[in-house]
């Protein structure tokens, strides 16, 4: 309101001093017209001697009705100025009022735990699984046929002699974002005829996890698995070291922007890097566009595939994990459903999304945010909806949530669940629903024991790695938030199985559902059927892309360049 006003001021400023100038300008002796000779058959030119009279303004009463006049039209607009105001307060009143008194969105407001108490008897009755876990998805070769293979040839080179440089990149973010980074850093160092330094992870205050690449990885079977490909080593040498001084930061780091195409790192990467010898890119995570040539895609394939295996402190204790799981399945044949949950406190928060927690979570969940993004969410220009995140989905599911979809689908209690899931926020609290509907419930911590923990404790990216391990094995993945460790889970078991095996629930709908009080278990279960025959067909969709056209992870859908990588990284535990 007050830039109205001082627009308002300025108006009146400038109708002013126009009336000003147009009354001021008779008595100018610069603007006065000139006189014209008269002839007697002609009036004259402009005024007659009346009319001059009365308006001249070098007369004192003339000046004064002058004013008075510019006086009286200040005035009114001076008087319609706060009625305005007023008027423009009153309408944004009323819509303030109609958006206080207006009902919640259907699907906006959390009430499933009121809808799982009232359902809870008919759900404990309905113990009888509908289906067959180990029919849930049947194995169909046909999904997995070859496609003629990428030429790689143009990619391989042998020995330093044909690098033109050295590439550093620093992965950001968790798990399954570092491995996207690495990817596509052997892609990136394919495309500039690069010598690749083993990627480096960059300490974050979220994920806290201060891990080195051969923590993870194995750095031998890396290295060894690209070698005629793209060259490889674990640091620069002595002598570029000592050019920058021994510190890495002092390498020339490259704001490369997000998704940039091949023909970007061709005409203004490539040129630095000849230039400097040796550059460094951080952040990376996103830095390559999805689609590349496909010589370039089959790196990010082999990398991923391939070349990517856990070290082996991970590798041994998550295969002992998959056993223990398999063999506490016997209720379903050795199949178990494997659930990706997303609900630790710090992406409860990130959400902005609100739960029955009442006061003490919002507390939680505002220092949560503030801990993690300082003051990114009390920015003017952050605005927290709560409901609208809730209806497009946005909300990660609950442990309770997750249950009732799963029952509903037809798994029953004697299921075999494994949850993979960092430190649950209220665990005991939100847990309690979930064992209540699948009392055979698993989870890392209950099938390993302390001291095969002990050493992954306070690295959530190793963790994050024990269950990747667990899940890839599972007869059904159930992903109940986005991000990079389903999409990664998705493609790697379409690599594996030749189709997805994955519920991927429709959210937006499920809201809905959790939100009448009045349904019934029978109208829900059939509502959870269709879901599931949803996920099974587009499990087994095939990605059709034509060149230049791709816009999906390449992760969750392998293109045919995958599918010419032989074999996998990961071997059915024995």
């Amino acid at each position: 309101m007050a830039l109205n006003k001082k627009e308002n001021h300025h108006h009146l400023l400038l109708h002013s001093n126009s009336g000003s100038e147009s009354n001021s300008s008779p008595s100018s002796p610069s603007c006065s017209p000139r006189r014209r000779p008269s002839s007697p058959s002609a009036p004259p030119p402009h005024y007659n001697n009346r009319t001059r009279r009365r308006f001249d303004l070098r007369k004192p009463q003339n000046r004064i009705s002058s004013s008075f006049m510019v006086l009286i039209r200040n005035l009114r607009f001076l008087l319609v100025l706060p009625l305005l105001y007023i008027s423009v307060f009153c309408i944004y009143l009323g819509n303030f009022a109609d958006i206080v008194n207006q009902s919640p969105l259907p699907g906006s407001i959390y009430r499933s735990p009121e809808i799982f108490i009232k359902l809870l008897p008919q759900i404990q009755s309905d113990n009888a699984s509908s289906l067959q876990l180990s029919s849930v998805w049947k194995y169909d070769p046909g999904l997995k046929s070859q496609k003629a293979c990428a030429d790689t040839s143009i990619v391989q080179h042998s020995g330093l002699s044909d690098s033109r440089g050295y590439l550093i990149v620093d992965a950001n973010g968790g798990l399954n974002q570092q491995r996207s980074s690495i990817c596509n850093a052997v892609a990136v160092a394919g495309i500039l005829n690069a010598v690749l330094v083993i990627p480096r992870f960059e300490f974050h205050n979220i994920w806290q996890d201060s891990s080195d690449f051969g923590d993870i990885y194995d750095t031998d079977h890396f290295i060894s698995t690209l070698e005629s490909h793209v060259t490889v080593i674990r640091e620069l040498p002595k002598v570029l070291m000592e050019q920058y001084d021994y510190n890495i930061s002092n390498i020339l780091n490259i704001r490369v922007k997000a998704w940039a195409p091949v023909s970007y790192y061709l005409g203004e990467v490539q040129s630095i890097l000849h230039e400097k010898g040796v550059i460094r890119i951080a952040p990376f995570a996103n830095r390559l566009a999805m689609e590349i040539p496909p010589n370039f895609q089959y790196l990010r394939c082999l990398t991923n595939y391939k070349a990517l295996k856990f070290a082996d402190p991970i590798s041994a204790v998550a295969k002992q994990l998959v056993r223990r799981m398999i063999e506490k399945s016997t209720k379903t044949g050795g199949k178990y459903v494997a659930v990706h949950l997303r609900f630790e406190e710090d992406m409860v928060a990130f959400s902005c999304c609100v739960y029955d927690g009442g006061e003490t979570e919002k507390m939680e969940m505002e220092a949560a945010r503030e801990k993690g993004w300082r003051d990114k969410f009390r920015r003017k220009t952050y605005i927290i909806r709560p409901g609208q995140n809730r209806i497009n989905g946005k909300c990660p599911m609950t442990p309770l949530e997750v249950g009732m979809m799963l029952r509903g689908m037809g798994f029953g209690n004697n299921t075999s669940i494994y949850l993979a899931s960092g430190k649950i926020y209220q665990a005991e609290r939100n847990l309690a629903p979930l064992l209540q509907m699948f009392p055979l419930l698993q989870t890392k911590e209950s099938l390993a024991t302390l001291d095969e923990l002990a050493p992954f404790e306070g690295y959530a990216s190793r963790l994050a790695a024990l269950d990747y391990t667990v899940c890839l094995y599972s007869e059904v993945f159930v992903t109940s938030q986005g991000g990079n460790f389903p999409h990664f889970l998705m493609g790697h078991r379409r690599f594996l199985y030749g189709h997805a095996k994955t519920i991927k629930p429709d959210k937006s709908k499920l809201v809905l559902l959790l939100q009448n009080t009045s349904i019934s278990w029978n109208t829900f279960k059939g509502q959870m059927e269709a879901m599931l025959a949803k996920s099974n067909r587009e499990g087994k969709m095939l990605l059709k892309t034509r060149m230049g056209s791709r816009r999906t992870s390449v992760y969750a859908y392998p293109s045919e360049e995958c599918m010419c990588v032989e074999g996998s990284s990961y071997s059915t535990p024995g």
